[in-house]
Formats: C-alpha cells, structure tokens, sequence
C-alpha cells in the first residue's frame, strides 16, 4: 500500500539526509507515524539512484531481526550489511529492542561514512538516554499524530469519503483521533475498537513496563484526571487537594513523578504559563494538552464534545507541528489561550473559541484579552464562525479553514 506522504515532517529532515556526523533521531507517541515516516525517507533516498546496497534498513520488531538484543549483535548484522563504497544510509526502527545500542550508533558515526536514522516507540527513552550519552551528537525531529489538515488529506490520499460540510468533517476528526491507520477504517466502532487498543498498548509498554510505580490504582486516578480535565489550569498543589477532596491521598511529588511519565510517554504536553510584559515564564500553574485526543475518548463512552478545550487542544498540536514554542499567556489581569513564538523569536496571540457569534459577552471576552496586548505582532480569534471581521488589527478567522489552509501564525 502507498504511503500517505508527511510532508510537514519530511522538509525538516531533508536538509540532513546526508549528514553523518549527526544521529537523527525520531521521536513521539506510539503509533503517530514514526516507522513511515522513516520508509518515506529511505525511499526518497532510493529515488536518487542509489545502489540498494548502501540502504541499510533493520526494522528490530520484525522476524528477522526480533534476535537482535544485545550491542554486539546490532553491530555485527550492520557491519553485515554495510559492505558498499561511499555514503552508506542506516535506518533502524525500534531501537530501544537494544540495550546499549548508543555506543555502536556512536561508534559508525566516529568512523564517518554513515547516515544514521532510528526511531523507538519509548521515545521517553531515547530522549534520557541519547541526552545522557550522545549529547551534541545527534538531532531530534518530534512527530505528532494528524493535524485535522492532514487528516483530510489522507482521507483525500486513500478516497476514504469527505462530507462536503466541513463542520461535520472537524467533528469526525475529534471523535476519531489523529492517528493515523484510524483513517483506513470505515466505521467509528472500528476507528474507536483501535484507538482504545493503542491507547491501552501505550499505557502498557511506555509506562507500565518503564516506570516503577507501586499502587497502581493511585495512578491511574492521577492520570484519568489530568487525561480527562485537559486545558485545565493546574498546579501541583491543585491537583493534590482535588484528590484530596475526592479520597485520594497523594503527595506532590508522587504527582510530579505520574505526570512526567505521561510526557515523557508522549501521551501528555506541558503548556506553562507566560508573562507577555516582562517575557519571562511564570512558575505554579500550568495546562496540559493531549498528544491526540482519543486518550480522552478511551476513557469517556460519552460523546458529546465539550468544544473550549478540544478546539485548543487541536490548535495546540497544529502549532507544534510547526516547531512554535507555545505558552499560556498572561498580560496583567488578562490572559490569552496561547502566546506562540516561532524561531526567530516572532511571536503572535491566539484566542480560541467554538463561537462568538451569539454572544456580544464571549466576542468582547475574547478580544479584551487581545486588546490589552500592545505590540505590533499578529492577534488571532479562532472560532468555527464564518462570521468574519477585523477589530484593532486583531484576525477573527474560521480555525478549520485556517489549519487546512497550511497556514503558519
């Protein structure tokens, strides 16, 4: 079967395809599209003319390769296989299967000669270990599942049908999730039976198996709550004393230590807080969002769609997809939905909502906040209005139509 292409993804690597003294690294959640993404690049290397001797690719969870456990015996099939003349291209899928495996990636990249992809469905683990015994050696490139533009391409891409309205469209998306095999199914049972079976598969593999934790049902309480108030403003100290409240007794640091195994699992994203007039991160209160919003699905039967959080959740992913670095922003006694900065250090302000044309009340709320910001960069009201219009230089655009449009902020 073609591959749907991940061109997002795809123009952030390809200026380092030939590269051999940095490892490139591919991270993020289970089944957002890692190992793909990975033959899209071998064969776009392929598609220059190269000898398929110099393409070395070891995907360690198949048959062929499932023996392969230990450093020496990871080296040994790659020196096996990497006998060709000039730049030889490695790729290697499931990485973590070997323990040890950054010293022999090292070791090629001293030597020179070689281009090194990996991928690993622990990326928690690449990212400790990697940092730990490759630092400056290596390049890391994070994937998210779908974007909603996406979405609809790959429904596109394998004619799987589109509804003409595109509200209904949005709707299948939330509902549905990002990840993409999802989009293969024709049923939402089926879409749903295979979400709950990744989401399960992560918790087991990326968590359970990982991170030792003693009472297992205190964590779950913790994650179920912070998985199910996504968007939520949070500290520490909250969190704690809603469980508290609830009959959970919990410390702040067991806590701190639930919640970063669910980001370093990939399954949560942390967006701190931001002072827009002194520039400087605020410490305490934090949101987290979702790496794709079926984790919520598999936890609730319910089907109705609380739209404030889900919408910023899927701008959230869509700005990261981008590379923008996103905060909550906070500007006095007012606060925007996202303060996002791009590379350069461009910034621009997002408000989001599901409407604000039946209310003068929400339409003044959501661009109060905007209003008080000052300078000179881009204001956006994302809403799914078709309503358009323009106040003190501030966009009101449809958030649908704005994310398939490719947009950047």
């Amino acid at each position: 079967m073609d591959l749907f292409i991940r061109e997002n993804y795809l123009k952030k690597i390809r200026g380092f395809y030939d590269t051999d003294d940095l490892i490139k690294v591919i991270t993020g959640v289970r089944r957002c599209g890692k190992s793909s993404l990975m033959q899209m690049i071998a064969e776009e290397v392929r598609q220059r003319g190269l000898p398929e001797e110099n393409i070395i690719y070891l995907d360690l969870d198949t048959r062929k390769y499932r023996k392969i456990k230990t450093p020496d015996a990871l080296e040994r099939v790659i020196e096996e296989n990497g006998c060709a003349e000039g730049l030889k291209y490695l790729f290697i899928d499931e990485v973590q299967n070997v323990k040890g495996f950054e010293e022999v990636l090292n070791g090629f990249r001293t030597d020179g000669g070689w281009s090194i992809f990996i991928t690993g469905s622990n990326s928690y683990l690449l990212s400790g270990e990697i940092t730990t015994k490759l630092t400056g050696r290596f390049l890391s490139f994070e994937m998210f599942p779908l974007t909603f533009a996406e979405y609809e391409e790959m429904k596109r891409f394998y004619h799987k049908p589109i509804d003409p309205n595109i509200s209904a469209e949005l709707a299948g998306y939330i509902q549905e999730g990002g990840f993409p095999r999802t989009v293969l199914f024709d049923t939402l049972a089926d879409k749903r039976r295979y979400v709950q079976e990744v989401v399960q598969e992560i918790y087991e593999k990326d968590i359970r198996r990982r991170v030792k934790i003693r009472d297992k049902e205190t964590f779950e309480t913790v994650r179920r709550f912070v998985t199910g108030n996504f968007g939520a403003l949070f500290s520490l100290n909250n969190i704690c004393e809603e469980l508290h409240r609830q009959g959970t007794k919990i410390t702040k640091a067991t806590v701190s230590r639930y919640i970063k195994a669910l980001l370093d699992a990939k399954i949560l994203y942390e967006c701190p807080r931001f002072d827009i007039k002194s520039k400087k991160a605020l410490s305490g209160e934090k949101k987290y969002y979702l790496s794709d919003l079926g984790f919520y699905f598999a936890d609730n039967t319910d089907n109705r769609i609380n739209y404030g959080p889900v919408l910023e959740n899927i701008v959230f992913l869509y700005a990261r997809s981008l590379d923008y670095s996103v905060s909550v922003g906070r500007f006095g006694k007012f606060e925007c939905d996202f303060i996002l900065r791009d590379i350069d250090l461009n910034y621009s302000y997002v408000q989001v909502a599901y409407t604000i044309a039946n209310s003068k009340e929400t339409e003044e709320r959501e661009y109060r906040s905007l209003e008080a910001v000052k300078d000179n960069y881009p204001k956006y009201v994302l809403t799914t209005d078709y309503i358009f219009q323009r106040r003190n230089g501030i966009h009101h655009v449809n958030l649908m139509d704005f994310i398939l449009s490719g947009k950047f902020f």
